[in-house]
């Protein structure tokens, strides 16, 4: 029991530090989405900060989604804690921000679309040089984030945006961005299991506009 109080102390201590990285009118320096496990039978996992999305491989921890809605299955970005459709008002100023510990990743808009379905191409040739100028539109790429760091984009424009990793496209980073007033995240995936590839859940909420 001692041994338990303890490593809750020790879990409070740690989101009490990321939510004092927050304050002061500057972004948080590390995301809040997965702290280590403590001991044997605890684990704390808490969402990422606001205005962030968090991304890497499904098969790395975010899993995947079918998306009714969408028509197609998303993954590898999320806005909470598992793989989900985006959203955002325009004018947001966002973090990317890489959840994996060994892999480098990237953001490319794949294409602008006017709603469902989302129509990925098979084989886009997206780009691995940052390109935008650190405003997210058609064209826009991030450039190769490395393990645990984060890049800072304006959502200048509304509109629905097909987004993908130009690492790891075919290995199902590949999502739906929506930029519009009131728009909000879709419904989050569930985790993938601990080996064999990620879960495909059909999404039992409609998109919020």
């Amino acid at each position: 029991m001692l041994k338990k109080i303890a490593a809750l102390s020790i879990a409070s201590a740690a989101l009490a530090a990321v939510a004092c990285s927050s304050h002061g009118g500057a972004p948080a320096s590390s995301p809040a989405y997965l702290l280590p496990s403590i001991g044997s039978d605890l684990v704390v996992t808490a969402k990422l900060p606001d205005d962030t999305i968090g991304e890497e491989r499904p098969s790395e921890g975010l899993g995947s989604l079918k998306s009714k809605y969408w028509q197609a299955v998303l993954g590898g970005f999320t806005q909470t804690t598992y793989s989900q459709a985006l959203g955002f008002p325009p004018g947001t100023k966002i973090t990317i921000r890489n959840l994996s510990k060994t892999t480098e990743h990237t953001l490319d808009v794949v294409k602008v679309i006017s709603g469902p379905p989302a129509g990925f191409p098979a084989n886009p040739k997206l780009s691995v040089d940052a390109k935008g100028d650190g405003k997210l539109e058609a064209g826009y790429a991030s450039g190769p984030i490395k393990p645990g760091k984060s890049v800072t984009v304006t959502l200048v424009k509304a509109g629905t945006y097909l987004i993908g990793c130009a690492f790891h496209y075919g290995a199902g980073m590949r999502d739906v961005l929506r930029v519009a007033k009131g728009a909000k995240p879709g419904w989050p995936a569930t985790p993938p299991p601990s080996s064999g590839p990620s879960p495909t859940p059909t999404d039992p909420s409609s998109w919020a506009p």
